[in-house]
């Protein structure tokens, strides 16, 4: 009889904090500051800062959950301790439908700022996405530690330019850039906010990665710790230089930076920030494609979803299937893009809206777990602010709805059988 084959514990605290980095700071730091100054106005600033406030009970969450928790499934784990099998199988089903979507936008985001400099049509940008996409899975497939050291060398390098960015842009902002302060009133800023999650996606993709961490009791903690404060003023200060300079009053969302570097340092400079945007992009996607993965592995594991999804590779130690079943799905969706002339920001609200209520069920089973007032305050809290921005998502609430019923369905009819 063969040994079972499990995932291996590589993941360090410093690795960790860089895949989480990595997996939130991603395409949202170079497209939602222009996005939601352009729907809120100044007073988009308003939306950064509460959602940054309102995400660190959850974070906090989270890191509780993932270290009782160090389980694949991550937030389909503790739904399935707080509530059971089927809860945690919509869980898994709504964040994997949000896969489909969420990657594949990410990809375009940063294939665009490189298009931005080198001309490319709309063919390139999506040969460039699809680029992208696949060196994440080719990387992921050869192990997490790979991907890990890789995201550290990136994530330096990101935060270092976004750094200098930001310093560069500071003389270009202007008092009366704030004025008016709320030209669309407060309605606007609470669908920026919907929005905004976009970018604070990325906290529970630890959990999914929690089962690798050498010490997961310690280093999940520390690495959530770090990334949270790094990504909160990162997040302000681009918001706050974006509406300061005023440039995304003159150019389109997906390449405001570039231009704002370009007013100060020329051409060159605004070839760098595009090509860091495109590497940007690829941090959340390399993170995500690991997680979902992981996920897709633990579901199977469970039994909700094909065992053969459960196989690891024999060498690398990595969920093999799942990754390679990526690759046909994400090639698809950019094909349709490609084709249909899709809108990207309508394709984020998609995922956006099921990682909503993701995170409400998430928070929900966590406050029906964790022991301590305080631990399931913070719980109660985080799934009430989650309830409260899904009510802001539009139209795409349909998405996470519509799954959940289809699935409910199936269930029902599935208990009406006759054993």
């Amino acid at each position: 009889m063969q040994p079972q084959i499990k995932l291996k514990k590589s993941i360090t605290w410093l690795q960790g904090s860089a895949l989480t980095v990595g997996a939130v700071l991603g395409a949202g730091i170079l497209v939602l500051p222009s996005i939601t100054a352009t729907m809120a106005g100044p007073a988009s600033l308003i939306s950064w800062l509460l959602m940054g406030l309102l995400s660190l009970p959850m974070v906090i969450v989270i890191s509780l959950m993932s270290s009782r928790f160090p389980d694949s499934g991550g937030m389909a784990t503790y739904v399935r301790q707080g509530f059971g099998d089927f809860p945690s199988r919509l869980t898994g089903v709504l964040m994997l439908t949000a896969m489909p979507f969420g990657m594949p936008v990410t990809a375009l985001i940063g294939a665009h700022y490189l298009a931005s400099v080198f001309g490319w049509s709309e063919a390139g940008i999506h040969a460039a996405a699809a680029g992208m996409l696949l060196l994440a899975i080719a990387l992921n497939y050869r192990g997490i530690e790979l991907s890990g050291r890789t995201q550290l060398g990136v994530v330096s390098v990101i935060l270092l330019i976004l750094a200098f960015a930001v310093l560069s842009a500071l003389p270009a902002i202007k008092h009366s850039a704030f004025l008016p302060l709320l030209p669309h009133g407060w309605t606007a800023v609470g669908e920026a906010m919907s929005l905004i999650f976009f970018a604070f996606i990325g906290w529970e993709m630890i959990g999914n990665l929690a089962e690798e961490f050498k010490n997961p009791t310690k280093d999940i903690p520390i690495s959530l710790g770090i990334s949270v404060i790094l990504v909160n003023l990162l997040y302000l200060a681009v918001a706050f230089v974006t509406i300061g300079s005023n440039v995304y009053h003159s150019e389109t969302p997906l390449t405001a930076m570039v231009t704002l570097i370009s007013y100060r340092w020329g051409s060159m400079a605004g070839i760098v920030v595009a090509i860091l945007g495109f590497i940007a992009c690829y941090c959340p996607v390399q993170t995500f494609i690991a997680g979902f993965s992981r996920l897709v592995y633990a579901q199977a594991r469970d039994g909700h979803f094909p065992p053969h999804f459960g196989q690891l590779h024999t060498k690398f130690q990595t969920p093999h299937i799942a990754l390679l079943a990526f690759a046909p799905l994400y090639l698809l969706i950019l094909s349709l893009s490609y084709v249909l002339s899709w809108d990207l920001k309508a394709l984020i609200n998609l995922p956006c809206a099921n990682f909503l209520i993701v995170y409400l069920l998430g928070m929900l089973a966590s406050a029906r777990i964790l022991s301590g007032k305080a631990a399931k305050l913070l719980a109660w809290f985080s799934a009430f602010v989650s309830g409260i921005v899904f009510l802001f998502s539009g139209w795409a609430i349909l998405y996470p709805l519509g799954i959940a019923g289809l699935l409910s369905l199936r269930q029902f009819r599935a208990r009406l059988k006759p054993n």
